[in-house]
């Protein structure tokens, strides 16, 4: 027994080699931080060019006592803000659901509601559009008794008050069918929502039977 005395207190020195280590300063603590390639580092004060990373700090023990976390990046913090906004927001659409509807039928109702005035809103669009096209037809007709668009020799030039109606009629007829496109859009963007609703609105009813 005397003869493994040496050998067993040099694998304890060994073993607690880190933690004496860590614990050697004045202050009894220390600092534990792990460097650009993983090695894990030891001592009585913080280098600073670790002073940004993660970081914890010892007591005479070796236990860990506190700990730093790493600095963040404006993308790291911009994206946690963004998440924290979307689930407030997610929180805030949720109660809304709860309270405004008593049913899935309620929101099947609304949808179609929507729906019909979006309809007819495109409707009445599509009709002013065809209007525009009638008139547009017109003047291009009245257009080719004048230069540059007629092949009688000696034409007049075209009135400017025609060339103006020309270019406002088909100006309008673009801003129309651009309208046209956003009710397009503005239903399908709506039939998605509705639909985004209706199946959260039924998870949470789950939930709350539960």
């Amino acid at each position: 027994m005397l003869a493994r005395t040496p050998t067993f207190a040099l694998a304890l020195l060994c073993i607690a080699g880190p933690l004496a280590y860590a614990a050697g300063d004045n202050k009894g603590v220390a600092y534990r931080w792990v460097d650009e390639n993983g090695v894990v580092h030891y001592g009585d004060r913080l280098p600073p060019q670790y002073a940004k990373k993660e970081s914890a700090i010892l007591n005479k023990q070796g236990v860990e006592v506190s700990r730093t976390e790493a600095q963040k990046t404006p993308e790291q913090v911009a994206e946690e803000q963004r998440r924290a906004e979307a689930m407030l927001r997610q929180k805030q659409h949720d109660v809304f659901l709860l309270t405004t509807y008593t049913s899935v039928n309620d929101i099947e109702a609304l949808r179609d509601e929507r729906l019909d005035q979006i309809s007819g809103q495109r409707r009445a669009a599509e009709a002013y559009v065809e209007g525009l096209h009638a008139r547009l037809n017109n003047l291009q007709s009245r257009a080719k008794n004048f230069a540059p668009y007629s092949d009688k020799p000696g034409a007049r030039r075209m009135p400017d008050d025609l060339a103006e109606d020309l270019v406002r009629t088909m100006n309008e007829m673009k801003v129309q069918k651009s309208a046209l496109a956003a009710k397009d859009a503005e239903e399908s963007a709506l039939r998605t929502q509705f639909d985004a609703d209706i199946e959260r609105y039924r998870e949470l009813r789950k939930v709350a039977s539960r």
